[in-house]
C-alpha cells in the first residue's frame, strides 16, 4: 500500500465509527495493476469463487486485468486497444462456468459497428462479440440471473439487456425497456445491478438521482424501491449480500449500507461509511468476507500510479 493510501486510511478509522478498514491476513490489503505508462482509468469488477480470481476493466483502452486473491499483482489478461473491437471496457462477471462477460460501456457508440459485449472462456478465448442494434447504449453493468443468463444495465437508457447462449447460439437483446417509468436524466443513469435476496428480481440504481428501481424477472415489470431517507446521489456499483445490499457512491466517496426486503421493494438505510477521500471507487465485489473495491482515477486528469484494487471489510450494520 502507498503511503498516501495508509495515512488516509488511518486517519478514517481513528476519526469513524464503524469505518470499514482492510483486514490484516495473509492475503494483500491492495492489489495492484498494471496500467499504461501514459495513464489508466478502471471501473469494473468480476469475481470467480470458484478459482478466487478477479477480474478489472479498463476504461483507456479496454483491457482486462486479471489476479488472484493471494497475490499482490494482477496482470494484463486480455490486451485491448481495438482487440476483439474492444477499445473500451466497463462492467465484468462471472457465470458459475467461469465464463467472463465484459461490458463495452460506449465502445459501440465511439466505434460504430463494433461490439457492445464480449464473453470469453476462463482461458481467454473469445466466446461471443454482441451488439445490441440499440442506438446510443451504454452498456455498464452486468449480474447473472438464476436463469443463468447475464443482465445489463444501458446508463444512456431506462434499459435492461439479456444475454445468454441459446441452441449454440449468443444473443443479446432488449429485455426490459422502462422509458415508461424512468425518466432518462442528465448523467449516468442505470449503473450497477444486483439480485434481490428472493432472487425473483433485479435491483439497478440511478445514480444521477439518487434512486433505486426494481425490475421483475418474471415479467420485466418496473417499480421504483422505496428507499426512505437514504441519500443514494452518485450510487454506482452494488453488492448484494443476503439481505445487505453494499451501494458504492463514486464521486460521493460513501459506501452506503442498506437493509433490503427480500423482494426488493424496500431498503432502508443502515450506515453510510466515507471512503478515502482521494479515492473515486466505482464498484465492488465481496470476496471470501471482503469487499474488492476498483479505484477508478476517474478524478485524475491524467491519471498516475498506483492503480489499485483496494480491500474493506464491509460493515454489517
Amino acid at each position: 500500500m502507498s503511503v498516501r493510501s495508509l495515512s488516509a486510511t488511518l486517519a478514517l478509522s481513528a476519526a469513524l465509527v464503524g469505518v470499514g478498514v482492510p483486514t490484516a491476513s495473509a492475503r494483500p490489503a491492495t492489489y495492484e495493476l498494471s496500467g499504461d505508462a501514459g495513464g489508466s482509468k478502471f471501473e469494473g469488477i468480476g469475481y470467480d469463487a470458484r478459482t478466487q480470481r478477479y477480474y478489472v476493466s479498463e476504461t483507456t483502452g479496454g483491457e482486462i486485468h486479471r489476479g488472484q486473491l493471494r497475490s499482490a499483482a494482477a496482470t494484463e489478461w486480455l490486451p485491448g486497444d481495438g482487440t476483439d473491437g474492444r477499445w473500451t471496457a466497463r462492467g465484468v462477471t462471472v457465470d458459475s462456468r467461469g465464463r467472463v462477460y465484459v461490458a463495452g460501456g460506449p465502445n459501440g457508440i465511439d466505434h460504430p459497428g463494433a461490439p457492445d459485449l464480449w464473453v470469453y472462456d476462463r482461458d481467454g478465448r473469445l466466446l461471443a462479440a454482441l451488439r445490441t442494434g440499440v442506438p446510443n447504449a451504454f452498456l455498464n453493468d452486468l449480474v447473472i440471473g438464476p436463469d443463468g443468463a447475464a443482465y445489463v444495465t444501458n446508463s444512456n437508457a431506462p434499459q435492461v439487456f439479456r444475454v445468454a447462449q441459446e441452441h449454440g447460439r449468443w444473443t443479446i437483446r432488449t429485455w426490459a425497456d422502462a422509458t415508461a417509468t424512468i425518466a432518462t436524466q442528465t448523467g449516468f443513469n442505470l449503473g450497477g445491478i444486483v439480485l434481490s435476496p428472493d432472487r425473483r428480481a433485479l435491483v439497478v440504481p440511478q445514480g444521477n438521482v439518487g434512486k433505486l428501481w426494481r425490475f421483475a424477472l418474471s415479467t420485466g415489470t418496473v417499480s421504483a424501491v422505496d428507499t426512505g431517507a437514504a441519500d443514494l446521489v452518485n450510487a454506482d456499483g452494488l453488492v448484494q449480500d443476503g439481505h445487505r445490499l453494499w451501494v458504492v457512491r463514486n464521486f460521493s466517496r460513501v459506501l452506503t449500507t442498506l437493509q433490503l426486503s427480500s423482494d426488493g421493494r424496500t431498503a432502508r438505510l443502515a450506515s453510510a461509511t466515507p471512503t478515502d477521500p482521494d479515492r473515486v471507487l466505482t464498484t465492488a465485489k465481496l470476496a471470501q468476507g471482503r469487499l474488492l473495491l476498483v479505484d477508478s482515477k476517474f478524478d485524475e486528469p491524467t491519471a498516475v500510479p498506483p492503480y489499485q484494487v483496494i480491500t474493506m471489510t464491509p460493515p454489517r450494520r
